[in-house]
């Protein structure tokens, strides 16, 4: 039986600490699905718009690992989630928010869906200078 792990992110550009992560999370199972933030979420996690549209994000990220969707456009609804049902969630070191939102679905659901908080790639490198 293969082993689904979901991540999430907005991913305004690709960069070498997102790579890392997609690694990371891949050792966590079989089948890596990435969700894309909406622009809504980047303004509900990060306070800002992001630089390029959801599609472009979308498409930066199929590029990277293949298998990429959209979010949810209602924010902490994880419809997403009931639609993938992984068996895994990965988060990077600084989604402390998500993880917390997450777990909060996740008791409403009654589900158990283990959360894993992955490392950070390098804290010498500004995690937010991109590369389209």
């Amino acid at each position: 039986m293969r082993k689904r792990v979901v991540v999430f992110g907005i991913f305004d550009g690709i960069h070498e600490g997102h790579r890392d992560f997609f690694r990371q999370a891949k050792e966590h199972g079989d089948e890596l699905v990435v969700i894309v933030g909406r622009d809504s979420a980047s303004l509900k996690w990060k306070g800002k718009q992001p630089k390029y549209s959801e599609q472009e994000r979308l498409q930066f990220v199929k590029k990277e690992v293949g298998d990429a969707m959209l979010g949810d456009e209602e924010q902490s609804s994880y419809k997403i989630l009931e639609d993938l049902n992984p068996d895994v969630i990965c988060l990077g070191y600084d989604q402390n928010d998500l993880a917390q939102d997450l777990r909060l679905w996740l008791k409403k659901m009654g589900r158990e869906i283990p959360i894993h908080i992955l490392k950070p790639y390098d804290s010498h490198i500004n995690h937010t200078s991109f590369l389209p």
